[in-house]
């Protein structure tokens, strides 16, 4: 990566950081996928229940395949013949892990959901929330950040589900009311009332959608 842009990086990560330590939320900046996987796996004691909401930056990473080969009870929701069971499931984790579809420079995130099982998870239940977002997920205001959830997150996720949305055929949010639409709910995090829950790993790269 071009030395100017690391620094570009780190400086709006100092600023996103000091953001989410006045919402109540703990920040960290990672200069590699490596660095961000070290600080993920020291925030999850061995042995903690853990799961996730298909976060795609925990996968790129490698955290997801650290936690499955770790001691760790990883509630892998895709090997659950009762996915509802799975996600609830996700309420009681001591870890949940996940991605941001954006968040703003002073330490707001936002993220968009078709079923809710995601979004509620972050919101309330599982005692400690681990997110890992790559830089490119950093907007200047809420309004910003919820562009980018409907206009970029949503057309490519639509896209890599298969989903009959007019944006994964158009690239842009239609605003529909599709059958198939995923933007349901929209969580806006804008601070944390339990001192120790929320972690957010900033990281030097293009991480997720």
């Amino acid at each position: 990566m071009n030395p100017n842009i690391e620094k570009r990086n780190q400086l709006l990560a100092e600023k996103v950081m000091k953001g989410l330590k006045s919402r109540n939320m703990t920040g960290y900046y990672a200069a590699s996928k490596e660095e961000a996987l070290e600080t993920a796996l020291k925030l999850i004691p061995e042995g903690s229940s853990v799961t996730m909401g298909g976060a795609m930056s925990a996968h790129e990473i490698g955290l997801v395949d650290a936690v499955k080969k770790g001691n760790y009870h990883f509630i892998d929701r895709d090997a659950y013949a009762d996915k509802r069971a799975a996600m609830l499931a996700a309420y009681d984790a001591d870890v949940f892990l996940a991605g941001a579809n954006a968040i703003t420079e002073d330490g707001v995130m936002v993220n968009i959901d078709g079923n809710a099982n995601r979004v509620s998870a972050i919101a309330q239940g599982p005692k400690k929330v681990i997110f890992i977002v790559g830089m490119n997920k950093v907007c200047d205001d809420v309004d910003g950040a919820i562009k980018r959830a409907r206009n970029v997150a949503a057309p490519i996720n639509a896209q890599r589900f298969g989903l009959a949305t007019p944006c994964s055929k158009t690239g842009s949010c239609m605003n529909c009311k599709s059958p198939d639409t995923i933007c349901c709910q929209i969580l806006i995090t804008r601070f944390s009332r339990h001192a120790g829950r929320i972690h957010v790993i900033l990281v030097n790269d293009t991480l997720g959608f």
